[in-house]
């Protein structure tokens, strides 16, 4: 189950990454109730999760290509640093009680930009570290972190805030503090990506961007079970994350309840989450992940149309760890799929079509979903991408598209 950790740079990337995920999830849980307190809109919580992802989906193409022919922790170093600015400047101006929605919505634009250039260089990165008998373990084990984050984040941002309050300052102020140790918590990553061994390898004649660029989808496009995984993962998140994105919603106008049971509910999903990639790491390499996957998914649309239904908080909390455990298992097996068949000279580009599909699908669900929130009730939102999510499963069930056999 551990086998990755067998590896000094994976186990010293794993850790660093992983405080730096505590703390943009102690940051993200932070900013969804902050957004809501601001605007009491399921538009503005799409919208905030939409801007934040819209430069993966325009920029991402343009990082794969700089992941494979630049160093990829350079790349990642920077990425990191604009990512600590954003936060440091959040912390700042709600500190100081001047934070407006517009100033949240811009600082999610940056915080993406910074994502779109260091995600495909972090997931060109981690294939480096390990022996690729042990990349699907890595790849879990990867996920582990990050979902270990959602577990300590939200829990680190309702402790912060009942610690601010007993200290006499405000619950912005206590949001504050949360954002500011998410700007601390980069200098971590940032000190692990230094301390890496892993050499970089430049290509041997670089082409024209575009050149690249197109060499990269021209791959993609003739693997037909690359084509199908990536349509799978790009569905997924459309219909899948909205249920994360609305749990301000849910645990404020479903439950009648305040910060502390949103960051319960998101715990619990977290926690999932752990279970599923824990599952995936100790099971590694097996035969018919794709076929798993579908049938995982099909288990996680159904899981949301009950959640959406749910009215009993010890039950929501229930499906939300079934959720979050099914996902993972989804999530890792694709991801990991995709990694074994990308080449290393074609996997910085490989991945960044993967990650507009898979990190597009995010802000354009979360958006789509949030305007249909405000014209009917966001439960029913939730349900019916529940149902079309088991739709989708049981498409690639029959057509294949490769994704069946993989």
């Amino acid at each position: 189950m551990l086998a990755a950790f067998a590896y000094r740079d994976f186990r010293v990337q794993w850790f660093g990454a992983c405080t730096s995920s505590i703390g943009t999830w102690t940051q993200t849980t932070a900013q969804n109730w902050m957004v809501l307190s601001l605007t009491g809109s399921a538009f503005y919580l799409g919208l905030d999760t939409f801007l934040q992802q819209l430069p993966i989906m325009l920029f991402t193409l343009i990082g794969g290509v700089l992941a494979d022919r630049h160093d990829r922790r350079h790349t990642l170093m920077a990425s990191q640093m604009i990512q600590m600015a954003t936060a440091a400047i959040l912390g700042l101006l709600v500190f100081l009680d001047a934070v407006e929605i517009w100033h949240i919505l811009t600082l999610s634009f940056f915080t993406g930009l910074a994502q779109a250039f260091g995600g495909p260089a972090y997931q060109s990165l981690i294939p480096s570290l390990v022996d690729k008998k042990d990349l699907p373990n890595a790849v879990a084990l990867n996920s582990i972190q990050f979902n270990i984050a959602r577990v300590i984040g939200p829990l680190a941002f309702s402790a912060t805030l009942s610690l601010a309050s007993l200290a006499g300052f405000s619950e912005p102020q206590g949001m504050a503090v949360c954002f500011l140790l998410n700007a601390l918590s980069f200098t971590v990553v940032i000190y692990a990506l230094m301390s890496l061994r892993v050499k970089h390898i430049p290509p041997t004649a670089p082409k024209r961007m575009i050149e690249e660029l197109r060499g990269g989808l021209s791959y993609v496009q003739h693997h037909g079970s690359l084509v199908g995984l990536i349509v799978l993962a790009a569905t997924t998140t459309f219909l899948g994350f909205a249920v994360l994105t609305f749990l301000p919603i849910f645990a404020q106008q479903v439950f009648h309840a305040g910060p502390n049971t949103y960051s319960e509910l998101l715990a619990f999903s977290g926690a999932g989450s752990v279970c599923g990639a824990l599952i995936v790491a100790w099971l590694g390499k097996f035969p018919r992940m794709g076929l798993t996957s579908l049938l995982v998914q099909a288990v996680y649309g159904l899981l949301i149309v009950g959640f959406a239904a749910s009215r009993t908080l010890w039950l929501s909390n229930v499906l939300l760890f079934f959720i979050g455990a099914s996902l993972m298992v989804v999530f890792s097996s694709v991801t990991s799929l995709i990694q074994l068949i990308a080449p290393n000279e074609m996997r910085g580009r490989v991945m960044s079509i993967y990650m507009v599909a898979f990190r597009g699908g995010m802000p354009l669900g979360a958006l789509a979903s949030g305007y249909l929130a405000t014209l009917i009730d966001p439960a029913l939102v939730i349900g019916i991408n529940g149902t079309l999510l088991v739709l989708v499963a049981g498409y690639f069930l029959v057509r294949s598209h490769g994704v069946r056999e993989a």
